[in-house]
């Protein structure tokens, strides 16, 4: 899906040959800097941990923590173009590198993403639907709310939090207080949100340019496992309507909010067909993955044309694809699979593996993916339940 919208005539064409500044260097800077590396570009990141994943493959790594000044201000020396790849930037920083250098992406959009009240507030002034919710500032605003939502429901932080942190399904009445006392330590507001019984969790990774070119992926149908994600699978098995207007909702946030760059918008479908969205991450995402052989563009060359105000590329998906996950628990599976004969693939499946250089395999610990290319998600999803790689995790459901 692609769409124009008005466009910022002063914003600098960053060309290739120049250098791409990344905050953070984790592993989708790491894949945003293969992919950059690939069309021209020179990358140097800033982490606090040596030798990181997007250390391994930028031209130089600033060994500092997120919050020096001192080197936040090398990293606006040396870049014409600054990133991140996470949302829990230091607002000091922030400014500093704004200040310093170009940040196409600016404050703003973190200012609203880091904070989720914020965040939906901004998603509903787009016109799009997010699950009721409530601020709460007491145990007794909780019960209340809890009350009239009804159980289950969740309660989240407002800040920080990822991947199941930072949240309380709250199944009776009689965990209000419990749940309250617990998230309340975190020195953040609340936020209720009522459960919705979703059939399927859909994500999309729109992308907006300074010029005011907007691009959308395909629809991912994502699938969790212990709030981590599993696998996601394109196309969405789901009718082309609602892959549609999900991609639709993600350009109406993506230009609402003014994005550069990419953004993921996370969403409930409903039995009933209704879309509600979770969440947003402004950034590449887990769930665009699978873009890396699966599309024209990957959602990494995608985001460096958005920084940098190049022509975004095409989103057109080339063949069905399964992503799935590879946790530290999967590791020694998945190099058992790599080195088996030829003769054991499934033929017409093809698995593109992608690690991410870290050194130690920690449980529930990203590691890498699989993208498996087939001629239909079905066939991919034999593959994936046939490799044993995941036989740590849950079945897979239909």
């Amino acid at each position: 899906m692609s769409q124009a919208a008005d466009s910022r005539n002063d914003a600098p064409v960053i060309r290739p040959g120049g250098t791409i500044g990344v905050l953070g260097g984790g592993q989708l800077g790491r894949m945003l800097a293969l992919s950059g590396r690939a069309m021209g570009y020179r990358f140097v990141t800033l982490d606090p941990t040596p030798d990181a994943p997007c250390g391994q493959v930028a031209d130089r790594q600033i060994v500092a923590s997120y919050d020096d000044a001192e080197a936040a201000q090398a990293l606006a020396e040396q870049s014409d173009v600054i990133t991140y790849e996470f949302e829990n930037v230091d607002a000091d920083v922030t400014r500093l590198l704004m200040a310093e250098s170009y940040v196409p992406q600016g404050s703003r959009l973190l200012y609203t993403t880091q904070h989720r009240l914020r965040e939906k507030r901004a998603i509903e002034a787009a016109g799009v639907q997010v699950a009721p919710y409530a601020e709460i500032t007491s145990a007794e605003q909780l019960r209340e709310a809890v009350e009239r939502f009804g159980t289950p429901c969740v309660l989240k932080t407002a800040t920080g939090g990822y991947d199941g942190k930072g949240q309380w399904v709250i199944r009776s009445l009689d965990e209000v207080e419990e749940a309250y006392d617990t998230l309340s330590k975190a020195k953040t507001e609340l936020v209720l949100e009522q459960f919705i019984h979703f059939e399927k969790e859909i994500s999309v990774i729109a992308a907006r340019s300074p010029r005011g070119e907007v691009q959308a992926f395909p629809a991912a149908e994502n699938i969790h496992v212990n709030n981590i994600l599993h696998l996601s699978i394109v196309p969405a098995r789901t009718s082309e309507s609602i892959q549609q207007e999900a991609e639709r909702l993600a350009v109406r946030i993506a230009e609402s909010m003014d994005v550069v760059g990419l953004i993921a918008v996370e969403m409930f479908l409903t039995r009933d067909g209704q879309l509600f969205v979770n969440e947003l991450a402004p950034r590449p995402h887990n769930s665009g993955h699978y873009t890396m052989e699966a599309c024209a563009t990957s959602q990494f060359e995608q985001h460096v044309r958005a920084i940098c105000n190049l022509p975004l590329g095409s989103t057109e998906l080339l063949t069905p694809v399964v992503m799935g996950n590879i946790l530290g628990q999967h590791v020694e599976p998945l190099l058992d699979w790599i080195v088996r004969p030829e003769s054991e693939q499934m033929p017409g499946v093809t698995a593109k593996v992608h690690l991410y250089g870290k050194h130690e395999a920690k449980h529930n610990r990203k590691m890498g993916h699989v993208n498996v290319l087939a001629e239909s998600a079905d066939a991919a999803l034999k593959w994936i339940e046939a490799s044993n790689i995941w036989k740590t995790n849950e079945s897979i459901a239909d």
